[in-house]
């Protein structure tokens, strides 16, 4: 397990953490607009809400099963920012959603909702800057894209992790969870921001 954490330091640390803040600020901000998540929380919050389950707790047993995978196909990809996000990331979302509820309330107009959508994609690609590229550890969901493109080297990583987001979104779909305009500003939209803040912030945090 040591090799795991060979390229820890504080640094990259203290972003992988404000990265996984971030982010769950940012499926928050997704949830709170009513209007979809990105796929996998959303496929998530649906079979949650479908089974009776709190969705932090849901998280993290989906996220158990998916490191098995980790662990046999990909653990190259394993660290210390793994287990921080599988096992924190719905707590985060959790607290922030229930602030938010708290102080702003729905929105209830319609542009007032895709406005809502547009501070999460915003928020949410900022955060998985700051998570991926401070390279201690992938998710165990958004490592099953890489350990494919491994694989299967012919096929894009693009069109692996399409198949999987769309998977997702099909789940989510047939558990009774929103598939709308968040659904697909996620899809497609995320990888250009996620690209821009990489490039002209999180990199030369690092450097």
């Amino acid at each position: 397990m040591k090799r795991l954490f060979l390229k820890l330091d504080a640094k990259r640390l203290i972003i992988m953490v404000f990265g996984n803040v971030f982010l769950g600020m940012g499926i928050s901000i997704f949830k709170l607009s009513g209007m979809g998540n990105d796929p996998f929380s959303g496929m998530v919050m649906a079979l949650a809400e479908s089974i009776g389950i709190a969705y932090a707790h849901f998280l993290i047993l989906l996220n158990l099963i998916l490191f098995v995978i980790e662990w046999i196909l990909g653990r190259k990809y394993i660290g210390t920012g793994t287990f921080v996000n599988a096992i924190l990331l719905g707590y985060i979302v959790t607290f922030f959603h229930n602030t938010s509820l708290h102080l702003f309330g729905e929105p209830q107009l319609f542009w007032q909702r895709v406005v809502v959508v547009a501070i999460g994609v915003v928020v949410c690609s900022f955060g998985v800057s700051l998570y991926q590229t401070s390279n201690v550890g992938i998710a165990p969901y958004d490592s099953l894209s890489l350990i494919m493109k491994n694989h299967f080297p012919k096929i894009s990583y693009f069109w692996h992790r399409m198949f999987t987001d769309a998977l997702c979104a099909l789940i989510c779909f047939l558990a009774g969870g929103v598939i709308g305009l968040g659904t697909l500003v996620s899809a497609l939209g995320l990888g250009p921001i996620i690209h821009f803040f990489d490039v002209k912030f999180t990199k030369k945090l690092l450097a």
